[in-house]
């Protein structure tokens, strides 16, 4: 979260100056050209782009839990109360 809170106050200050509006709005532009032209193998690359974290976060989070290490003590704890 504190990466995105500095890229959003940079991204404030940058939209502030017309100078680093007008380089960013040229670059959203040259993206996009770059994408008509490179169709449709630009299309397959932003698909994967956007696809592949999503993809990711979700088979993080169906991945199986770990098992729960035995503990190494308990096998002593109750010969401890046999006695």
């Amino acid at each position: 979260m504190g990466i995105l809170g500095t890229a959003l106050f940079l991204l404030i200050f940058l939209l502030l100056a017309p100078s680093s509006r007008d380089e960013i709005a040229h670059l959203f532009d040259a993206a996009a050209d770059w994408i008509a032209k490179g169709a449709p193998y630009s299309y397959v690359a932003l698909l994967l782009v956007l696809i592949l974290p999503v993809a990711g976060v979700i088979a993080i989070m169906k991945w199986p839990e770990p098992p729960e290490p035995e503990n190494p003590l308990a096998r002593f704890k109750a010969e401890e109360n046999l006695d």
